[in-house]
């Protein structure tokens, strides 16, 4: 992975440094780390190798171009394939010092997902070439409990509340965002159904098109959502029984037009519904468009533990340059390479607060920097957006 030309902007260019040197210090005997060590940090199990943190990091390193970052991504995917559980399933994290594989309260059915992506583009972007080869038995083992969480009738993946990357939400049932990494999962795989499991998806969450679903149950669940939702040009977050997400999840639809799960026509309208709600203000990007409040029927109590999930805060509308990243990716996917470009120097000035603080989220209206510092995922989102940003990245082919 090379640097930025230094010449056209030094911001960038220390960016894509800092962005090495991050995940340099993160890196372990048994993978990267989550975020930068410090007590606060040991104390929420930062330390640990997490399944969808190391997954998407590990894409970052295997393109780096160094051995150390190549390595550690590789020990991290080992990591967490020895946690794996005797059913198929991928640990959310594992302590490396204990080898405790700790599994989240419902279920964390986006760490298997990540993990098989990492593992299949891995070897692609430069990891060990037998990688595929020795974790093959997991790979299938991931695959197999996957299968097991998909409805038979529609494709699509079922799962509990608060069980993935957001999980202090509340969506359950059919989830976009799972659904779509289920998709690109079944591509990369060559696995069967891939067309059923987008078709599906967008007759559940986008139900306000012309085209009804011939099976009964899809179908009636869409006339629930359709008769009552506000038609928007975003799919809704997830569906469940006679009750949706209207909240706008920006992971979810960018995810959905990278992955090709959104047709050209409908990625376009997506891109164009982000940008209109301001989805990189105050910094990139907001995770949700419209916060649920605790009068929504909606609100969990969970939700507010250690007012953490509040309105405008973390999951519930903080922004992530987590996502500020997958924006660039879909600016670039979409061919806008000059505003593909000017996000990636927004993003660069976000992880810059505190003196390349590298923060896990900011408040969504006031701006401040919250969350653990040295993010590591944070570092792996600019470096494959530089990649994107150059015409070097080739993650959904």
């Amino acid at each position: 992975m090379s640097d930025p030309d230094e010449r056209r902007d030094p911001l960038l260019c220390e960016a894509h440094r800092r962005s090495l040197e991050l995940l340099r210090e993160n890196a372990t005997t048994w993978g990267v780390r989550a975020c930068r060590a410090d007590p606060r940090a040991e104390r929420r199990n930062y330390g640990a190798v997490f399944g969808r943190d190391a997954s998407i990091c590990a894409l970052a390193m295997a393109m780096s171009g160094e051995p150390e970052l190549r390595d550690a991504a590789e020990r991290g995917l080992r990591t967490l394939a020895r946690g794996q559980a005797p059913n198929g399933q991928i640990p959310k994290f594992v302590r490396p010092e204990t080898g405790e594989a700790d599994f989240w309260y419902g279920g964390c059915i986006d760490a298997s997902l990540w993990w098989l992506i990492a593992l299949r583009l891995g070897e692609r972007l430069g990891l060990a070439p037998g990688l595929g080869a020795e974790l093959r038995d997991n790979a299938e083992g991931a695959i197999r409990w996957l299968s097991c969480q998909e409805h038979p009738a529609n494709g699509l993946l079922q799962q509990n509340e608060a069980s993935d990357w957001a999980d202090i939400m509340p969506r359950s049932g059919f989830v976009l965002y799972s659904n779509a990494l289920w998709y690109w999962v079944k591509r990369l795989y060559g696995l069967p159904g891939a067309e059923q499991t987008r078709e599906f998806a967008n007759f559940l969450f986008f139900p306000f098109g012309n085209v009804v679903p011939s099976h009964r149950r899809t179908r009636l669940l869409v006339h629930y959502v359709r008769n009552r939702a506000k038609p928007s040009e975003l799919y809704l977050s997830f569906v469940n029984f006679s009750f949706w997400g209207e909240e706008g999840d920006v992971f979810g639809n960018l995810l959905a037009v990278l992955t090709g799960l959104a047709d050209s026509s409908r990625a376009v309208k997506i891109a164009q519904a982000l940008e209109r709600a301001s989805v990189a203000e105050p910094w990139p990007v907001r995770s949700v468009l419209e916060p649920i409040p605790r009068h929504s029927p909606l609100w969990r109590a969970y939700m507010g533990r250690h007012r953490q999930n509040l309105p405008h805060q973390y999951h519930n509308g903080g922004a992530w340059p987590l996502l500020g990243g997958f924006w660039v990716l879909l600016l670039a996917r979409l061919g806008r390479t000059d505003d593909a470009r000017c996000a990636l120097a927004r993003l660069a000035e976000a992880n810059r607060v505190g003196e390349w603080g590298f923060y896990e989220w900011f408040h969504g209206l006031r701006g401040e920097p919250l969350g653990m510092r040295g993010q590591s995922w944070n570092a792996a989102a600019l470096l494959l957006s530089h990649e994107a940003v150059r015409g070097r990245l080739r993650l959904w082919a």
